[in-house]
């Protein structure tokens, strides 16, 4: 006959301790703690701005600056090291976010005489709309407007000075004109209306109001839009010019 008790004891795992041997807890190895790399002036620079842009996007331009140092990991005299104010981390994240989008070939495309001014505005806005609608661009520009309005200043200097001349000159072309004279009020109105359209169809409207339109997403469609915009903002042109600026086409 089977001794049960035996058979028990020789199934269970054999111990190797001693009887009677007090039992020791074997200790996990210790977790090694990862190496920081140093980062290099100019990596931190980056690593700052980086964050300060998405900081701002989300929290806006009054936000604390300890906060933006704490949420990128670093020590705020750090932080003041590499920028000694809050406006002089607001103006660099300027220059890269929103004034460093701009390129400066789209002067040469817009110059173009030889290219159809129909074709060359397609062209200019299938590039740029691209480069800028993003949500950092939008929502920094939005809150700085909200803010002290440093952002918008700088940007809508850049556009009348780099932009809204050649749209105004180009629609002058295309309607029979070849004036160099400022943009009348109801020019500028209509400028207004077809470049900022654009912005708030494709930008504003799905990315800052968070909704959705017809056609979203289809890069078709969106050509499409970009090219009903252009043919309205030509046509409409001259209606709005003075009638002395007007000389029939060649």
């Amino acid at each position: 006959m089977v001794n049960t008790e035996e058979t028990l004891a020789a199934e269970r795992p054999r111990s190797t301790r001693a009887a009677g041997a007090p039992v020791t807890s074997v200790a996990a190895p210790a977790a090694v703690a990862p190496v920081r790399r140093r980062l290099g002036a100019l990596e931190r620079e980056r690593q700052i701005v980086a964050g300060a842009t998405e900081f701002f996007a989300r929290r806006g331009l009054d936000a604390q600056m300890r906060e933006l140092a704490a949420e990128i990991g670093i020590a705020h005299t750090l932080l003041y090291h590499y920028f000694p104010t809050k406006r002089h981390l607001i103006e660099r994240v300027y220059a890269e976010t929103i004034a460093g989008r701009w390129d400066d070939r789209w002067e040469g495309l817009l110059d173009n005489p030889r290219t159809p001014v129909a074709d060359k505005l397609h062209a200019f806005y299938r590039e740029y709309l691209p480069a800028i609608l993003t949500p950092d661009w939008l929502r920094i520009l939005v809150h700085s407007g909200l803010s002290d309005g440093l952002i918008p200043d700088r940007y809508f200097a850049m556009v009348r000075e780099r932009l809204f001349p050649r749209l105004l000159r180009e629609a002058r072309r295309a309607a029979g004109s070849a004036s160099r004279a400022r943009a009348t009020p109801r020019e500028e109105a209509l400028l207004m209306a077809f470049h900022g359209g654009l912005i708030y169809h494709l930008g504003i409207w799905p990315l800052i109001y968070r909704q959705s339109y017809t056609g979203q997403g289809d890069a078709g469609l969106t050509d499409v839009f970009i090219a009903d915009r252009i043919r309205g903002f030509l046509a409409q042109m001259p209606e709005v010019m003075p009638a002395t600026r007007r000389r029939r086409a060649a």
